[in-house]
């Protein structure tokens, strides 16, 4: 089997293992059930990941992995600004939220399995605001802005949205200003 093939097949595991954390909820994602979504057999699945707690390392590895790569996208689009870190993860958080796109399940799963798993999440976040402050003409700005974004990541994560649209604007436009 080629490595083509092997990717192709690991990326639709993991693709399958997203989704169903999404309809079943992270304490119901089956081997078998990720296994018939992406369409691979048990055993084609266990090649990839040995275990439910390797693939949902694998999701918690994949979400760090795009989202440092979308973030480091739009830092060079900032092109060493100052707050240039900062305002490219504003900016990078306000496209999900226009797309509509859904927080990232397979970390809430792997949360739900076993809270270590989310160490890569931690150790990345740590970097990110430490970059953050780095690029920031005001260090502690950065932190609120880390902090605020966390908040409201948080919130759709866990389906416990408190503030409305007008509101989120309001705080987003209040971020970006800071940024300036």
């Amino acid at each position: 089997m080629s490595d083509k093939v092997k990717g192709g097949a690991r990326e639709k595991v993991i693709q399958a293992a997203e989704e169903l954390a999404w309809e079943a909820g992270p304490n119901n994602m089956s081997l078998d059930a990720v296994a018939a979504r992406a369409g691979v057999s048990k055993g084609g699945l266990l090649y990839h990941f040995p275990s439910k707690a390797r693939l949902l390392q694998a999701l918690v590895e994949t979400f760090v992995e795009r989202f440092d790569a979308d973030l480091a996208e739009r830092e060079r689009e900032e092109a060493h600004t100052a707050n240039s870190t900062a305002r490219a993860y504003l900016d990078l958080f306000l496209r999900e939220h226009d797309c509509n796109l859904r927080p990232p399940a397979g970390v809430l799963a792997a949360l739900a399995e076993n809270p270590d798993l989310l160490d890569p999440v931690r150790r990345h976040q740590r970097i990110l605001l430490d970059r953050m402050k780095q690029t920031a003409s005001d260090p502690t700005v950065a932190v609120i802005v880390f902090l605020c974004l966390q908040g409201l990541k948080s919130m759709e994560l866990l389906a416990t949205d408190t503030v409305d649209e007008a509101e989120f604007e309001a705080v987003t436009k209040k971020l970006a200003e800071m940024l300036l």
